[in-house]
């Protein structure tokens, strides 16, 4: 009876650590990594994929795609909504097709003036030329959908991994601070009309949209998504 119950209880332990290790805590709980071996506590949030699932778990990583000649728009959103704190998006952005309307975002959302962007894309001609874009650039767009809205574009290489951070604090008026960061890098900073009231969930999306490029996308697009971390203030 006792070795029996011994090894319940070993089987118990290496179930609980099992499930702990998908989503990692340190010790003081400060800090919470999704690193996509599943997709445990993340929900479908997809729109004109008729139904279709663009995306998978491919070594480790979520993968998550759009089809050639559609308006695909595939995303995952946490079931859980943070305030402050740091979050970071690893990311691989890949070759886009040339003028491609295709979106690669990791992003906040509370509602369409609550959002908090990086978005990445082909861009827009005239955005290029602005940025004197070369042929192995494409354009990260950093933006507040409202409260107040900025939108800020820069160049970034394709074909390279980048950490991608949204860094939101509180200031002593009671608003957020957020901080824009690729890479450790700081590359542009914005207070917000709004505080701790305002919640949000966590999206990984590769979205073919209007906005990002010249025209219907013409290729199959994609990314990968290593892992999501929070660092709670």
């Amino acid at each position: 009876m006792k070795n029996f119950l011994k090894i319940k209880l070993i089987l118990l332990g290496i179930l609980l650590f099992s499930c702990s290790s998908k989503n990692k805590t340190n010790e003081s709980g400060i800090t919470k990594i999704y690193d996509f071996n599943d997709l445990t506590e993340w929900e479908d949030a997809s729109l004109n994929t008729n139904q279709n699932i663009n995306y998978i778990i491919e070594n480790g990583n979520l993968k998550i795609f759009t089809n050639a000649n559609t308006w695909e728009r595939p995303k995952v959103k946490t079931i859980d909504k943070f305030t402050s704190g740091t979050y970071i998006w690893r990311v691989y952005i890949p070759e886009i097709g040339i003028g491609d309307m295709t979106n690669i975002s990791g992003f906040l959302y509370n509602d369409d003036m609550h959002e908090l962007d990086f978005e990445i894309g082909y861009g827009t001609q005239i955005v290029r030329n602005q940025l004197m874009a070369q042929s192995d650039d494409l354009i990260v767009y950093m933006t507040s959908q409202g409260n107040p809205y900025q939108s800020i574009q820069k160049k970034i290489k394709r074909g390279r991994w980048y950490n991608l951070s949204l860094e939101i604090k509180v200031n002593p008026d009671g608003l957020y601070q957020v901080n824009w960061t690729i890479n450790d890098l700081i590359l542009t900073t914005l207070e917000l009309t709004y505080g701790n009231e305002t919640n949000f969930n966590i999206y990984c999306s590769v979205e073919n949209l209007k906005f990002i490029g010249n025209h219907i996308p013409q290729n199959n697009n994609y990314a990968l998504f290593d892992f999501v971390e929070i660092k709670r203030n």
